[in-house]
């Protein structure tokens, strides 16, 4: 009787999250270690800034979670087709935001990145947003330009202007997530099979939007002294150098839950720098479970991206896997040294009100392509049954 309500109970849980469940236990996983991580990194924070109240963070950052949750369940009980409507909406309106947001948004780290929603005092960052929307936009027009894509110049140009436009604007207050989504898009336009010319085309937009950003932006003093700062053989910059104080000194079970002392002194390690202190408290064993679970994550998207039966679906599983997976891979590149300092969060596990939103929404969306997909599956194969039941019933009538 109890085997019974497990199985009707677990039923129950399977008909309302579907999609891949590998991935929805991926980041139920990172989720809990999250908040066990950004608990421990606030610690200073709290003192300085709530009054010392320890539970005030983590109150905080668990409702986010919960609110990406939440978003990520919507999405994906949303049929993906209707992003590829909604796609193009969502892009023209991420234009003015980053303008507004440029100009007039609150200034964070010498840079206007947040914009705050009138008559309310919440705030949100437009470039998660625009990613969102171009990551999407850009997988609608090739999957619709396909039959075309290799023999026609112009199916080409839209995807490339909208490219520079979104990335240069982005550039102009956040070069790091700018240069990533660019990343990413070339990487779509690669699987999408546009033709090796016009990739060389992508790559020169790139760098022209890159210039723009430089040059009338808001980071790019930031963007040079980060650079000197890596290439330097001499001089360590203050960030990096409390990170690697923190890598080194993990070991191989880390020091303990709570247990970091290099949160005191490091820049935002709660959100910029939280793999540092995952290393710290948890060690390699804590490392090798966050890397293994972006593997995973990048293995099931591309399983997804396999196994889906429209152009649209493939691309868009792509480009939201590639995404999440590079910032995930560039911000612990950052932390152990092999890549200049970006101030990149990690997703899932960074403290972030309007990063863990649109984490939640986009994995949603690629929760949609398997579910959606998995479904149509479904419906075929029973469509064969009945034909082949049906077929049957015909032979027998007849003999």
């Amino acid at each position: 009787m109890e085997a019974l309500e497990k199985d009707i109970e677990i039923k129950g849980i399977q008909r309302y999250l579907q999609g891949d469940k590998v991935v929805w236990s991926v980041c139920i996983i990172l989720s809990l270690i999250s908040i066990l991580v950004v608990y421990s990194a606030t610690a200073n924070l709290a003192y300085r800034s709530a009054g010392g109240d320890t539970e005030y963070f983590l109150t905080k950052h668990t409702l986010l979670i919960v609110l990406g949750f939440v978003a990520m369940y919507i999405c994906h009980r949303i049929d993906y087709r209707f992003y590829s409507r909604l796609s193009r909406y969502a892009l023209l309106a991420s234009i003015p935001l980053l303008i507004i947001t440029w100009k007039f948004g609150d200034t964070i780290n010498y840079a206007n990145r947040w914009l705050v929603i009138p008559f309310t005092s919440f705030s949100f960052q437009p470039s998660d947003f625009a990613k969102l929307a171009l990551i999407s936009n850009v997988a609608s027009m090739l999957s619709k330009r396909q039959m075309r894509i290799r023999d026609d110049q112009s199916m080409i140009s839209p995807m490339l202007v909208w490219c520079g436009i979104v990335c240069g604007l982005i550039g102009l207050t956040d070069w790091s997530s700018a240069s990533l989504l660019f990343l990413t898009c070339l990487l779509l336009f690669f699987i999408g099979r546009v033709p090796a010319k016009y990739l060389g085309m992508m790559v020169i937009v790139g760098v022209m939007a890159g210039a723009f950003a430089f040059a009338f932006g808001q980071r790019g003093e930031t963007v040079t002294n980060r650079w000197d700062a890596f290439v330097s053989e001499e001089k360590v910059s203050f960030q990096a150098e409390q990170a690697y104080i923190a890598v080194s000194t993990g070991g191989f079970a880390g020091k303990g839950a709570g247990k970091s002392t290099q949160r005191n002194f490091l820049p935002h390690p709660y959100s910029d720098f939280i793999f540092a202190i995952i290393v710290e408290e948890y060690g390699f064993i804590g490392a090798l479970v966050v890397i293994v679970s972006f593997l995973v994550i990048l293995y099931r998207g591309m399983l997804i991206v396999s196994r889906s039966n429209r152009a649209f679906g493939g691309l868009l599983a792509a480009g939201i896997t590639f995404s999440l997976v590079l910032q995930a891979f560039v911000h612990m590149g950052v932390v152990v040294g092999v890549l200049p300092i970006t101030g990149l969060p990690l997703p899932l596990l960074s403290m972030g009100g309007t990063s863990l939103l649109f984490t939640g929404m986009a994995l949603g969306m690629l929760l949609s392509v398997s579910r959606t997909d998995a479904l149509g599956m479904d419906d075929t194969l029973k469509r064969n049954i009945r034909k082949r039941e049906d077929n049957k019933r015909t032979t027998f009538s007849a003999t």
